[in-house]
């Protein structure tokens, strides 16, 4: 059964990933220049191109480390060598280990946001996961009333003014997770489902397009990562357990 709460504790030296285990990880993305370089060797030549696309050498950088990370915890789970790992990318993008990397069980999600990384891995269900930095939103009603539900929309509207920061947050990495769990990206628009956003309250699906049957094979958790971010992993299914550990380099 998933815990009610999700602690960061040090990681085990064995990385076991049982059937119904679900393990999300936390990672600082702002490395010294000599583990950028590190990890930018195990990165293939498709994301090293992809990283020379940033204008920005810090958004270079975290791109290197948020993928060279990516490719270090996947290896010490299949016991391979982080640059052996290929990969295999949806029609919108969703990226999945290749079949000859296991990646027939394997499945991951990651998210960054300001120097600071998610990750989720499982086996044989489909995961996302959304982590933001919390930051001040004058136009959030503005941005809320175009893209949440009208439901939603409505009870952030109604909430009192120190409560809807948060609660915008909430909605917003929520929504995220679910869309990058079924891989549609944005071809599900965000108003055509519901999704609970009061701080204090569960993180739940309430419906999909209206529909609370489609919404109630969906599990959601909220995380608190790191001080001033806030996270929400969606997965399908139930019955597992999860487990929240701190990368440290």
């Amino acid at each position: 059964m998933a815990i009610s709460a999700c602690l960061w504790d040090t990681p085990p030296a064995d990385f076991t990933l049982s059937s119904n285990d679900i393990h999300i990880w936390c990672a600082d993305i702002d490395l010294t220049d000599v583990r950028v370089v590190q990890l930018a060797q195990t990165l293939s030549e498709d994301e090293l191109k992809r990283a020379d696309r940033f204008y920005f050498e810090q958004h270079k950088k975290r791109f290197i480390v948020r993928r060279g990370l990516l490719r270090t915890l996947l290896g010490r789970y299949l016991n391979m060598s982080p640059k052996q790992l290929q990969f295999d990318y949806a029609s919108r993008g969703k990226p999945a280990l290749a079949k000859s990397c296991s990646g027939e069980t394997i499945r991951f999600n990651l998210s960054d946001s300001d120097g600071v990384a998610l990750y989720a891995v499982t086996r044989d269900r489909e995961l996302g996961i959304d982590i933001e930095q919390i930051r001040p939103m004058e136009d959030a009603e503005q941005i809320a009333k175009r893209f949440f539900s009208e439901q939603e929309y409505a009870v952030l509207r109604d909430l009192d003014s120190s409560q809807k920061q948060a609660a915008f947050f909430n909605c917003w990495t929520r929504k995220e997770a679910y869309v990058k769990a079924i891989g549609d990206g944005l071809a599900l628009p965000l108003d055509e489902f519901d999704v609970s956003l009061v701080p204090g309250e569960p993180a739940r699906l309430l419906s999909i397009k209206g529909d609370r049957q489609l919404a109630a094979g969906w599990f959601f958790q909220h995380l608190n990562p790191f001080p001033g971010y806030v996270g929400a992993i969606a997965v399908q299914g139930f019955g597992f357990n999860i487990s929240c550990w701190e990368w440290v380099e």
